[in-house]
């Protein structure tokens, strides 16, 4: 079964204001909280629904995205996508926990008003992946390889050298955030902020990992399989989740961010979801008419030149364009007809053109209604 639309999962209009989605987006939120709905996974699905619709419509540049192109806009059903897939109880609480307010808490985490704990993400990677026509044509898989920082396999992501060397923060028992009283005019103020012993990870290291000196990561070289769908643009950017940089002892790996460029196609020009080839005829074959091939993203095809055809006329081929990123429908060949004039001619051909001139076929009689005529025309009689 597919995805149900972001905008049905928090029940607002595509007119929407950024105000009215969060306050859809909170009541959701509140009525399918873990909280309130302890072991019901239903409800945590919802939940993860309406946190992966907000994500996205929150969003201006997503929801753009999103609005022109629905799901297939923000990716595939696999790891690879645009955005909002695959968010789990720690991306959700660490992103949107604010926006509960006080209904559990103050704090937005799990059961009894409990803080829960910063999540370390790591940071982004950018990559560029050009496509050549063909590949836009008909989806692509690429495999890129990209220098990365990975969690320590030594230590499994922990810094420390062995299990013993790894304690619990003594300054915040292992909250990873410390709760200070202070005495105002108005009485006694409590504020919560970061650990400054354990930087908010709840732990303590008395001995160093010797592969990754604490830190939990190590530098290497991996190769990412992606699939990008048929029908991307340059400029358009994909998100691998989970493929970037791992964080600092543990947390959640950062994305692999792919901006699509496209390679110059030698004979068709894209315009949005339609080609154009400019197509050159002999002035016998616009006269007399005459079969041609032309080329399309597949292979060449065969079209007819009706006799008379004049410069500039566009014979439009449906379904020769580019799909649709999201799947539905495909774009047209647009063909331009150019009538090739020689720029020279030998002496039998200007005694051949002379009669042609001569000739009342060969005068100009454009037909009224044709108000592009003369245009189209104004190049060959300057």
């Amino acid at each position: 079964m597919g995805k149900r639309d972001y905008y049905e999962v928090l029940g607002v209009s595509k007119e929407a204001t950024k105000e009215e989605i969060k306050k859809a987006y909170r009541k959701q939120a509140l009525k399918f909280h873990p909280d309130k709905n302890p072991g019901d996974k239903k409800s945590e699905d919802n939940f993860k629904e309406a946190a992966e619709a907000y994500e996205v419509l929150s969003n201006e540049e997503k929801k753009a995205r999103y609005d022109r192109f629905g799901h297939a806009g923000m990716g595939s059903a696999s790891s690879t996508n645009y955005g909002g897939a695959g968010m789990t109880m720690d991306d959700i609480f660490s992103s949107f926990g604010d926006i509960f307010g006080d209904a559990f808490g103050g704090f937005g985490g799990f059961s009894g008003g409990r803080r829960a704990r910063r999540v370390n993400k790591g940071s982004n990677l950018r990559v560029k992946v050009k496509l050549t026509l063909q590949e836009i044509a008909t989806g692509a898989e690429k495999k890129i390889k990209v220098n990365k920082y990975d969690t320590c396999t030594t230590c499994s992501g922990t810094g420390a050298a062995d299990a013993s060397s790894l304690s619990t923060c003594s300054t915040c028992h292992g909250s990873g955030h410390v709760t200070r009283l202070t005495n105002t005019m108005l009485g006694q103020m409590q504020t919560t902020s970061v650990c400054p012993s354990c930087g908010g990870e709840g732990k303590s290291i008395t001995k160093k990992c010797i592969a990754c000196y604490g830190e939990g990561i190590v530098q290497k070289e991996d190769v990412i399989k992606i699939n990008i769908p048929a029908g991307v643009g340059k400029g358009m950017q994909m998100t691998v989740e989970g493929k970037g940089n791992a964080p600092r002892r543990g947390g959640i790996n950062g994305d692999l961010l792919v901006v699509i460029d496209e390679e110059e196609h030698t004979e068709l020009i894209r315009e949005g979801n339609d080609l154009i080839y400019n197509l050159f005829i002999s002035i016998p074959d616009a006269v007399l008419g005459t079969y041609v091939e032309v080329p399309t993203v597949e292979t060449n095809v065969k079209i007819k030149i009706e006799p008379g055809t004049q410069p500039g006329k566009i014979l439009r081929l449906r379904g020769k364009g580019l799909p649709e990123v999201n799947g539905y429908g495909r774009g047209d060949l647009l063909v331009n007809v150019n009538v090739w004039i020689p720029k020279s001619v030998n002496k039998d051909e200007i005694k051949i053109i002379e009669k042609f001139r001569d000739s009342e076929s060969f005068i100009p009689n454009p037909d009224k209604n044709d108000k592009g005529f003369f245009e189209r025309m104004k190049g060959y009689f300057e």
